[in-house]
C-alpha cells in the first residue's frame, strides 16, 4: 500500500477480504492509479460521506441469479442456442431489447406452462451473496425493488426468497396450460428500469446519490447511470466500459464492502 502516493490512510473492513483507502486526491486520480495497481481485485471508488445507501434496484436474470430464464426455459422446447444468440445480442445492445424479446417470446409458441416450474426448479440458482446483499440493505431500512426484463413467473418467486421488497417484470400470456408465444404489453425495458429507480427516489424524498442500480446487460445501463452507486455487475462490456463501478471479481457481497458493511453486521439467511 505504501506505493500508492496520494493515500491519506486506510483500514480493513474484514481483514484479507475487503479494505478502505482514502485518498487525498480527487476520483478521477484515484481511478487511474488504482486500476493499475489492483488487476485481480474489485475497486470501487466513491465519496465517502453517504456511502450506505437506502434504494436498491437491480436486475434479476445473471445479476442476482446466474442463468438467463429465457434461455433455460428454451431449452425445454429444444431451441435454447437460437433463442440465447438472440440474448446475448440484446444484453450487448446490438438489439433493441423489447424487439429481441417478442421475437424469442413468439418462438415459445406451445410450450407446456408447466416447463415454467420445472425450469424454476432445476435450473433457477441464486447468485453468490444476492440474500445477503439484499437482506442486509432491507434490514438497515433501505428499499429493494426487483426489476427485470425477464417473466413475473421465475421474478416473484425469486425475488420472494432473496428479500425483495417490490418484484416488477413481465407477463407470459398463458392460454390451456401452454404459452400463446406473447407478453403483456407494455414490456418491461431499459425505461421501466430507469423510471422504477426515478420514482421510488420520489417517493422517500431521497437524493440520487442514495441509490444504488446494478445490472449486468444493455437494459440496465439507464438505471445504473442514474443511481449514485451504478454498478455493473460481471457485466457485458457496453456495461462495464459505462458504469460508474465495476464488480468483476467478487460475488454481490462487494456491494455492501462497498458500502462500509463488515460482514459481521450482513445478514444470513
Amino acid at each position: 500500500m505504501d506505493a500508492l502516493c496520494g493515500v491519506k490512510e486506510w483500514r480493513w473492513i474484514d481483514e484479507g477480504r475487503a479494505a478502505d483507502i482514502r485518498f487525498a486526491e480527487d476520483p478521477d486520480w484515484a481511478i487511474g492509479v488504482l486500476d493499475g495497481y489492483f488487476t485481480s481485485d474489485d475497486v470501487v471508488i466513491q465519496p465517502e460521506a453517504g456511502r450506505e445507501k437506502k434504494l436498491l434496484v437491480a436486475d434479476m436474470d445473471s445479476t442476482m441469479i446466474t442463468v438467463e430464464c429465457i434461455d433455460e426455459l428454451a431449452d425445454y422446447a429444444g431451441i435454447k442456442a437460437q433463442i440465447a444468440e438472440v440474448t446475448e445480442r440484446a444484453m450487448r445492445g446490438e438489439l433493441d431489447f423489447a424487439e429481441a424479446l417478442d421475437a424469442r417470446v413468439a418462438l415459445l409458441k406451445g410450450l407446456e406452462e408447466s416447463a415454467i416450474d420445472r425450469c424454476l426448479e432445476e435450473r433457477v440458482r441464486l447468485m453468490p451473496g444476492a440474500e445477503a446483499l439484499v437482506k442486509t440493505m432491507r434490514s438497515r431500512g433501505a428499499l429493494t425493488i426487483l426489476v427485470s426484463g425477464g417473466f413475473t413467473r421465475f421474478a416473484e418467486p425469486v425475488g420472494g426468497r432473496i428479500g425483495f421488497e417490490r418484484m416488477i417484470a413481465n407477463r407470459l400470456l398463458i392460454e390451456n396450460a401452454a404459452l400463446t408465444g406473447e407478453v403483456a404489453k407494455p414490456i418491461v425495458d431499459s425505461s421501466t428500469k430507469e423510471t422504477t429507480l426515478l420514482n421510488a427516489i420520489a417517493e422517500r424524498g431521497l437524493d440520487a446519490s442514495e441509490t444504488l442500480a446494478v445490472g449486468d446487460g444493455a437494459n440496465d445501463l439507464a438505471m445504473i447511470k442514474k443511481a449514485g452507486l451504478g454498478v455493473a455487475y460481471h457485466a457485458k462490456p457496453i456495461v462495464a466500459a459505462a458504469a460508474g463501478a465495476r464488480i468483476d471479481h467478487g460475488d454481490l457481497t462487494a456491494l455492501l464492502y462497498a458500502q462500509g458493511i463488515p460482514q459481521a453486521e450482513w445478514v444470513i439467511a
